[in-house]
Protein backbone atom coordinates (compact mmCIF):
# COMPACT_ATOMS: atom_id res chain seq x y z
CA UNK A 1 0.00 0.00 0.00
CA UNK A 2 1.14 3.66 -0.88
CA UNK A 3 0.16 6.09 1.35
CA UNK A 4 0.72 9.98 0.66
CA UNK A 5 1.11 11.90 3.97
CA UNK A 6 -0.21 14.99 2.61
CA UNK A 7 1.77 18.00 4.26
CA UNK A 8 1.96 21.84 3.80
CA UNK A 9 3.71 24.99 4.73
CA UNK A 10 2.75 25.74 8.37
CA UNK A 11 1.75 21.68 9.18
CA UNK A 12 1.74 20.46 12.26
CA UNK A 13 4.45 18.12 13.32
CA UNK A 14 2.38 15.77 15.28
CA UNK A 15 0.35 15.09 12.60
CA UNK A 16 2.53 14.45 10.11
CA UNK A 17 5.42 12.58 11.74
CA UNK A 18 3.16 10.31 13.73
CA UNK A 19 1.22 9.54 10.68
CA UNK A 20 4.52 8.70 9.18
CA UNK A 21 5.78 6.59 11.90
CA UNK A 22 3.47 4.58 12.79
CA UNK A 23 2.29 3.50 9.27
CA UNK A 24 5.56 2.47 8.37
CA UNK A 25 5.32 0.46 11.40
CA UNK A 26 3.06 -1.98 9.42
CA UNK A 27 6.29 -4.31 7.77
CA UNK A 28 3.70 -5.39 4.99
CA UNK A 29 5.50 -5.93 0.96
CA UNK A 30 4.94 -2.55 -0.66
CA UNK A 31 3.28 -1.34 2.31
CA UNK A 32 4.99 2.16 2.57
CA UNK A 33 4.22 6.08 3.76
CA UNK A 34 5.46 8.98 2.44
CA UNK A 35 6.18 12.99 2.96
CA UNK A 36 3.89 14.34 0.05
CA UNK A 37 3.63 18.29 -0.31
CA UNK A 38 3.42 20.90 -3.20
CA UNK A 39 6.99 21.42 -2.80
CA UNK A 40 10.59 19.50 -2.22
CA UNK A 41 10.67 21.42 1.34
CA UNK A 42 8.18 22.67 3.55
CA UNK A 43 8.44 23.85 7.17
CA UNK A 44 5.72 23.31 10.40
CA UNK A 45 4.38 25.49 12.32
CA UNK A 46 7.22 24.92 14.79
CA UNK A 47 10.06 26.02 12.05
CA UNK A 48 11.09 22.16 11.21
CA UNK A 49 12.04 22.36 7.77
CA UNK A 50 11.69 18.62 6.13
CA UNK A 51 12.54 17.34 2.97
CA UNK A 52 9.15 15.78 0.64
CA UNK A 53 9.68 11.89 -0.12
CA UNK A 54 7.39 11.88 -3.25
CA UNK A 55 6.08 15.24 -5.92
CA UNK A 56 2.69 16.40 -5.04
CA UNK A 57 1.37 14.55 -8.10
CA UNK A 58 1.69 11.23 -5.85
CA UNK A 59 -1.36 12.16 -4.29
CA UNK A 60 -3.43 10.83 -6.77
CA UNK A 61 -1.52 7.70 -7.27
CA UNK A 62 -1.28 6.64 -3.70
CA UNK A 63 -3.72 4.03 -2.35
CA UNK A 64 -4.11 6.10 0.97
CA UNK A 65 -4.08 9.28 1.54
CA UNK A 66 -3.91 11.39 4.52
CA UNK A 67 -4.68 15.02 5.18
CA UNK A 68 -2.58 16.34 8.08
CA UNK A 69 -3.51 20.02 9.58
CA UNK A 70 -1.64 23.04 9.94
CA UNK A 71 -1.92 26.66 10.68
CA UNK A 72 -2.19 27.93 7.02
CA UNK A 73 -4.56 25.09 5.99
CA UNK A 74 -7.71 28.09 6.01
CA UNK A 75 -5.25 30.10 3.68
CA UNK A 76 -4.42 27.16 1.76
CA UNK A 77 -7.64 25.75 0.64
CA UNK A 78 -7.80 29.07 -1.07
CA UNK A 79 -5.91 28.59 -3.29
CA UNK A 80 -7.37 26.97 -6.42
CA UNK A 81 -4.56 26.09 -8.44
CA UNK A 82 -3.35 24.21 -5.60
CA UNK A 83 -6.86 22.51 -5.07
CA UNK A 84 -6.97 21.84 -8.42
CA UNK A 85 -4.23 19.40 -7.95
CA UNK A 86 -5.90 16.97 -6.42
CA UNK A 87 -7.33 14.07 -8.62
CA UNK A 88 -9.06 11.70 -6.10
CA UNK A 89 -10.54 8.34 -6.54
CA UNK A 90 -12.70 7.80 -3.53
CA UNK A 91 -13.68 4.21 -5.11
CA UNK A 92 -10.15 3.03 -5.19
CA UNK A 93 -8.66 5.28 -2.58
CA UNK A 94 -8.71 5.42 1.37
CA UNK A 95 -8.75 8.89 2.48
CA UNK A 96 -8.69 10.71 5.54
CA UNK A 97 -8.01 13.46 7.10
CA UNK A 98 -6.75 14.92 11.06
CA UNK A 99 -7.96 18.18 12.57
CA UNK A 100 -8.14 20.87 9.97
CA UNK A 101 -7.19 18.59 7.03
CA UNK A 102 -10.75 18.08 7.28
CA UNK A 103 -11.28 21.59 5.26
CA UNK A 104 -9.27 20.35 2.29
CA UNK A 105 -11.57 16.66 1.74
CA UNK A 106 -14.88 19.62 2.32
CA UNK A 107 -13.17 21.94 -0.26
CA UNK A 108 -12.14 19.37 -2.92
CA UNK A 109 -15.70 17.66 -2.30
CA UNK A 110 -15.10 14.48 -0.31
CA UNK A 111 -17.37 14.77 2.60
CA UNK A 112 -20.60 15.93 1.04
CA UNK A 113 -23.66 14.26 2.32
CA UNK A 114 -21.30 12.59 4.27
CA UNK A 115 -20.69 13.27 8.21
CA UNK A 116 -17.59 14.09 9.27
CA UNK A 117 -15.73 15.16 12.74
CA UNK A 118 -12.71 17.19 13.62
CA UNK A 119 -10.98 19.33 16.01
CA UNK A 120 -12.60 21.82 18.68
CA UNK A 121 -10.98 24.46 16.76
CA UNK A 122 -11.55 23.50 13.15
CA UNK A 123 -15.09 22.42 14.00
CA UNK A 124 -17.11 25.93 13.51
CA UNK A 125 -15.08 26.65 9.94
CA UNK A 126 -16.21 23.29 9.09
CA UNK A 127 -20.31 24.25 10.35
CA UNK A 128 -19.55 27.87 8.27
CA UNK A 129 -19.04 25.81 5.35
CA UNK A 130 -22.11 23.88 5.60
CA UNK A 131 -20.56 20.22 6.66
CA UNK A 132 -22.03 18.06 8.53
CA UNK A 133 -20.38 17.96 11.85
CA UNK A 134 -20.63 15.33 14.23
CA UNK A 135 -18.99 14.84 17.91
CA UNK A 136 -17.97 11.51 17.70
CA UNK A 137 -14.45 10.01 17.79
CA UNK A 138 -13.04 6.85 16.09
CA UNK A 139 -12.57 5.72 12.71
CA UNK A 140 -16.33 6.27 11.90
CA UNK A 141 -16.17 3.48 9.48
CA UNK A 142 -19.33 2.33 10.75
CA UNK A 143 -21.36 5.65 8.92
CA UNK A 144 -20.27 4.25 5.29
CA UNK A 145 -22.41 0.88 5.95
Amino acid sequence: MKIAVVTFEGFNEIDSFVALHILNRVKREGWNAEIVAPSDRVTSMNGVTVHTQQPFSFVNQADAVLFGSGKLTRTLIQDEKLMAGFQLNPSRQLIGSQCSGALIMKRIGLVENIPICTDLVTRPWLVESGAQVIDQSGSGLDLWK
